[in-house]
């Protein structure tokens, strides 16, 4: 009779576990004591998503609430916490995030196709230089989606990681982006196509249940310049320089009110597009691409959308973060010091939020002074990122010198 024995964890996955852990458990505490800073950091989960919960419930679509930002798919992520049983909402929203946050972290451990195990450490221990920040916005979740669909089309099949890219794009945005950077050809095609087709079928489908899922589109068209946004920052030194603009809460964010905001807002939609414009160049310059360039590219994407946004919401470091750990899989990677530089713009953005978020507010020099390092390291990334992934994979007549 043969023994048969399982194969022992690879080495490295208990430490890793074990980190997580630890980590995992200091973010729990701080939710569990939500008194940092501003606080109220869990109370987006217990207030405002467990009401959307119980209207969508119902079968009633929040669409005339100006906070309702979302694509259509955000209805499943906030519907999902009432189904685990024997949890309230909140636990149950709390466990879910903390599942996709496992699965980003094993996933990075054992991404096939990849050859370095920084990743999965990037991810443990970056995330929590947000605090418990991650553990109560669902952004997580998206991510999750985005990074396993990018490992999905690296180490095939193609289809699946497009479907699962789509699916969170149908969540939130932002992931229409991520698969800018796959190769030309047979990949391309069936990621992309699956993608499309995965968003338009599930937003067909929501949109048959509720009617009015697109309404979230008029409120995003509405948006001013969030405080914590690039174009937030500029008018932040503006006020302390005699800017009589100010502060309101207004589509479920504080932004800036006043002379020129719309001047303001008006640009950072037009750097948006001249960002996608340099992503379509890019892509169309390229000629050299290595298993790395599609995660490089969609945290060069990502990047650049976030930083040219007229919002810049703390939870969107989870992205960046998320994709930056992706890069990290693959020795081959041109996104090393990128991915340094979020670490500390991460450390910021809780500094920012929620630690000392009246400072942010009431627009002191403290304040300004944290949106302007934390922005000046994102935009000083997004450059970074573009520089180096263009010098890799431009010809080298096209070469930036």
């Amino acid at each position: 009779m043969r023994l048969r024995f399982r194969r022992p964890p690879r080495p490295g996955l208990l430490p890793l576990a074990a980190v997580w852990l630890l980590t995992r458990g200091g973010m729990l505490w701080l939710l569990a004591h939500d008194t940092l800073g501003i606080g109220g950091v869990g109370r987006e989960v217990h207030v405002l998503y467990r009401y959307w919960y119980e209207q969508l419930a119902q079968g009633v679509l929040p669409a005339d609430e100006t906070a309702w930002q979302y694509p259509p798919g955000a209805v499943l992520v906030l519907l999902a916490p009432g189904a685990v049983p024997g949890l309230t909402y909140f636990q149950a929203f709390v466990a879910l995030t903390l599942a996709a946050d496992a699965a980003v972290a094993l996933a990075l451990a054992r991404a096939r196709g990849g050859d370095c195990a920084a990743g999965a450490w990037y991810w443990t221990c970056a995330l929590p230089l947000l605090l418990h920040l991650p553990l109560a916005r669902y952004d997580v979740l998206v991510t999750a989606l985005a990074v396993g669909g990018l490992l999905a089309v690296r180490a095939g099949p193609a289809r699946l990681g497009g479907a699962l890219v789509g699916l969170g794009a149908l969540v939130k945005g932002w992931p229409l982006v991520a698969l800018v950077g796959t190769p030309r050809g047979r990949v391309t095609r069936q990621s992309w196509g699956s993608m499309l087709a995965t968003a338009a079928v599930g937003a067909a489908a929501l949109l048959l249940l509720f009617p009015q899922a697109l309404g979230f589109l008029r409120h995003q068209g509405g948006r001013g310049v969030q405080v914590e946004s690039v174009g937030g920052t500029l008018l932040s030194v503006a006020h302390l320089a005699g800017w009589p603009g100010r502060v309101v809460y207004r589509y479920g964010a504080f932004e800036f009110t006043g002379p020129y905001t719309a001047v303001v807002a008006g640009a950072s939609l037009v750097l948006t597009g001249a960002a996608l414009v340099w992503l379509l160049l890019w892509r169309i310059r390229s000629l050299h691409w290595s298993a790395a360039t599609p995660a490089d590219a969609a945290l060069m994407a990502v990047l650049l959308v976030t930083v040219t946004s007229r919002v810049l919401s703390p939870q969107y470091m989870v992205w960046l973060l998320g994709l930056a750990a992706l890069c990290l899989t693959s020795r081959a990677t041109t996104q090393r010091a990128v991915a340094v530089l979020l670490l500390p713009a991460a450390a910021l953005t809780a500094l920012v939020y929620p630690v000392l978020y009246l400072q942010v507010l009431t627009v002191t020099p403290l304040g300004c002074t944290l949106l302007v390092a934390r922005n000046g390291l994102l935009v000083w990334a997004a450059l970074l990122s573009c520089r180096l992934l263009w010098e890799e994979s431009a010809p080298d007549v096209l070469r930036v010198p």
